[in-house]
């Protein structure tokens, strides 16, 4: 080996002149070669040294030449160039440097080595080139791809990225983890075994004594980077230093990247079922597959085998849930469930042949105690009782064309009947085909901008004639409209003409003998409105205030409907939607007969830079000019000439803070028959109040309030940020909750309550969870309420252990945030130095 003085590499004009062992930077230009420059440069050559640098593949750098273009990016390459024909540089720096020319280089002193996105820097370093290993010794630390490595010895092979490393400590970018081994072979750059190895993702504290509070030691452990997994021999998870888990073997993510195997086990507590211990395992099928198999055994009724499959094809997807649970004991019959939820589109490639969807969604369970005695499954599409206890199971076909759409639709619901709380079902549609055709702002006889529409539906209603109390039949219906929309800037008007035509034939004859029925109503109807805005000052703020004053005129002739039997038809809600409508009921069975305007005024508070709305204020009011004959069975004649007033608003002047009322007022009794006031605030992540007053004059009166905050704040904030990730010190405690009070019941009808603590590397969570069995449906024997206590351990990046409660606070808490949610992958650049 020869030093830089006597050697033969060919130096600078500037390195010439330097005599001995050199100061010296290392460029390299692929693998088969490395060049050199003096720097810095001494004293006496600063000029020469200012000149710039050129170099070609293979060549000497150059002071002489025209430097190269460099252009800058706004971002840097995650992944460094690769391929085929792609020879990466290789940059060495160093103290002093001594070697031979196409064999082997020695830096001695603050060495560092640089390879696309590897570094590696030691106190000693020796490149091979012939063989492309490094050998480095003394505070050696590595850098792959954010990946970092400390320890004092290395040999590595750099294209491969195969070697060794003794008694490394190691960082993962992934996920924060670390540990340290006894030792470590690296098997490629994706792929290592640590031995006598442990990890956590708590960050190192001060002081010798410092213990994480949870680690997980084995005798070997191998990394996959490339899977995102881990797999230990002869593991041992301890937290606050008690061993809570042991395993000869055992697998777990270094990311939330899929993986088969046993998925952590989740205990609970129900009133209804008793202890629960599930253990799910997880099979990754295919990127666009996966399943779970989730036996649990259930204390009070033995062992339910419950499994998952979804699929997410290019042009359909779907999800089916399954359960059985062979012999229950407590009502000692088999008890069984199924959910299966899929849709698909497919595009025949051409506008005017249009796409065919297809659609599923189809529930049953095995008896009429189902909803009581397994509340939380959510089956039919919901937590609601009265979901839960109606199962619908609902398939479709729908053509979409360029103007128009046929759809083919069966429907039937399986009714869970309770004796005591009896449910009338909603009619069974088999089958029911719909078609529809539309053209918007098309010429009709020389004019144009008018729109125009068909929509037809012919349907088979069935139920149980001895809850309906009504014959079966089958519907057939034609609804046709054409408007011509005149739009303005200023305003708008639009005047439609609409014909609505049903007709029945029933199965069983009517009161009144007769086995068909028809009915064809026609409808005018004028819809107009104003746009005023004016710039103004509110609190210290600019905003574009607008009056928006609407009227909305509907004429429809009486249709005597008193005879013909009800299948789908209701009153429409009382909102500011519904109140600029033609009809007043939903569904095809009424026909409301109308002689009235409805009129209205809206204000709002836009930003005038962004157009965010800061304010808005609406109040309506439907004038009625004869009495509404058409009502529903039960129902008398509407007299009223005034409806109730309704008022609402929305509030969102700052970020935080929002407000939002409605109000449905009687003028004629001076009361409010309808009334909701909703506010939250929220002035950063992880700090939500919300609260809710809704009041149905004689029929509900309730309060709810729910929340998720640091109740470190009340003693002067003094946990660990959670900002900060998982750093050493205090961690932060929170409440989270929603609490549901009827007023009328005098008591907590649903009830959400828990703490989350988060301990920077891990995170606790206990919730109580109370939901009310008998608020929509009476229950007459058995549980009137359904209690469970969910809790989970959760070691961040590792793993969790208890029965999972975040989809329940998701559910119940508005704007709820998970503590830990990653939603970028982390730069390599992150630990870049």
């Amino acid at each position: 080996m020869h030093r830089a003085s006597r050697s033969r590499f060919i130096l600078s004009p500037v390195a010439r002149a330097t005599l001995g062992l050199v100061s010296c930077t290392v460029l390299g230009l692929g693998h088969g070669g490395i060049a050199y420059a003096q720097a810095p440069a001494p004293a006496a050559s600063q000029d020469a040294a200012k000149a710039p640098v050129t170099s070609v593949p293979g060549s000497i750098p150059r002071r002489d030449a025209v430097p190269g273009q460099l252009k800058s990016t706004p971002m840097l390459a995650e992944q460094p160039p690769d391929g085929p024909g792609i020879e990466l540089p290789t940059f060495i720096f160093g103290d002093t440097l001594s070697g031979r020319p196409e064999l082997e280089t020695v830096i001695d002193g603050n060495a560092e080595l640089r390879r696309g996105g590897s570094s590696i820097r030691a106190d000693w370093l020796q490149y091979d080139q012939p063989s492309d290993v490094v050998k480095a010794r003394g505070n050696v630390r590595v850098n792959n791809a954010g990946n970092l490595y400390n320890g004092p010895e290395l040999e590595i092979k750099l294209d491969t990225f195969e070697g060794f490393f003794t008694r490394p400590d190691y960082r993962f970018l992934q996920n924060n983890g670390y540990g340290v081994a006894s030792r470590v072979d690296f098997l490629d750059d994706k792929r290592l075994v640590a031995y006598d190895a442990n990890f956590t993702t708590c960050q190192r504290g001060e002081g010798p004594s410092w213990m994480p509070a949870w680690i997980f030691n084995a005798s070997r452990i191998s990394f996959d980077k490339e899977a995102d997994v881990g797999e230990a021999s002869g593991g041992v998870m301890r937290f606050m230093n008690v061993p809570i888990l042991a395993a000869p073997t055992f697998s777990f993510p270094l990311s939330d990247k899929r993986k088969s195997g046993l998925l952590p086990p989740t205990l609970g507590i129900d009133s209804v079922n008793g202890t629960s211990v599930n253990i799910p395992y997880y099979f990754d099928i295919a990127p666009q597959r996966d399943a779970t198999f989730s036996p649990t055994f259930l204390s009070k009724r033995g062992v339910d085998l419950a499994g998952e499959f979804r699929y997410l094809e290019r042009e359909y997807q779907g999800e089916l849930r399954a359960s059985l649970l062979p012999n229950d004991s407590l009502r000692d019959k088999t008890r069984w469930s199924y959910n299966l939820v899929s849709s698909g589109i497919f595009s025949t490639g051409l506008r005017s042949l249009g796409a065919l969807r297809l659609n599923l969604n189809l529930n049953r369970v095995s008896d009429n105690n189902y909803w009581r005695d397994f509340p939380s499954t959510g089956l039919g599409g919901g937590t609601n009782v009265l979901t839960q206890r109606l199962l619908p199971s609902d398939a479709s076909v729908l053509w979409i064309g360029e103007y128009s759409s046929v759809s083919l639709r069966t429907l039937k619901y399986q009714t869970q009947q309770d004796v005591n709380s009896p449910i009338v079902p909603p009619y069974d549609r088999l089958p029911q085909l719909t078609t529809a055709y539309n053209r918007f702002n098309v010429p009709l006889g020389g004019v144009s901008g008018f729109d125009y529409s068909v929509a037809t539906e012919f349907v088979r209603l069935e139920s149980d004639r001895s809850l309906t109390l009504q014959p079966n039949a089958k519907r057939a219906h034609a609804l046709t409209q054409i408007s011509r929309p005149s739009i303005r800037p200023a305003g708008y008007i639009t005047p439609k003409l609409i014909l609505n035509s049903t007709s029945y034939q029933f199965d069983d004859p009517l009161i009144n003998g007769a086995r068909s029925a028809s009915r064809t109503v026609p409808t005018f109807s004028l819809d107009s409105g104003l746009v005023f805005e004016r710039n103004a000052s509110f609190f210290g703020q600019a905003f574009t205030q607008t009056l928006e004053p609407r009227a909305f005129y509907v004429n429809t002739p009486f249709r005597n409907q008193a005879a013909l039997p009800n299948y789908d038809s209701g009153l429409n809600a009382f909102n500011f939607a519904t109140l600029f409508t033609e009809n007043e009921f939903v569904g095809n069975d009424r026909i409301s007969d109308s002689n009235m305007l409805t009129t209205g005024v809206t204000s709002r508070l836009l930003n005038p830079d962004t157009g965010a709305e800061a304010l808005r204020v609406g109040i309506a009011q439907r004038v009625r000019f004869k009495d509404r004959q058409v009502r529903l069975p039960g129902e008398v004649p509407v007299s009223e000439r005034l409806s109730d007033l309704l008022f609402g608003s929305t509030v969102n002047l700052t970020p935080a803070w929002s407000l939002e009322t409605t109000v449905q007022y009687n003028p004629k009794t001076n009361i409010s028959e309808r009334s909701t006031v909703g506010g939250r605030y929220s002035p950063s992540n992880y700090r939500v109040v919300s609260a809710a007053y809704r009041r149905q004059r004689n029929v509900s009166e309730q309060y709810e309030v729910g929340w998720q905050w640091p109740i470190n704040d009340l003693w002067g904030d003094k946990g660990q940020d959670l900002g900060a990730g998982r750093g050493q010190g205090p961690g932060r405690l929170y409440s989270v909750g929603r609490l549901n009070y009827s007023v009328p019941d005098k008591k907590l009808v649903d009830m959400v309550l828990g703490v989350e603590y988060d301990g920077c590397c891990w995170i606790g969570r206990v919730v109580l969870e109370r939901t009310q069995l008998g608020t929509i449906a009476r229950v007459g024997s058995g549980s009137s309420s359904s209690t469970r206590i969910l809790f989970q351990l959760e070691f961040v990046g590792f793993s969790r252990i208890g029965n999972n409660p975040l989809k329940t606070l998701k559910a119940n808490i508005p704007r709820y945030q998970y503590l830990r949610e990653q939603s970028t992958t982390p730069s390599r650049f992150t630990n870049y130095d």
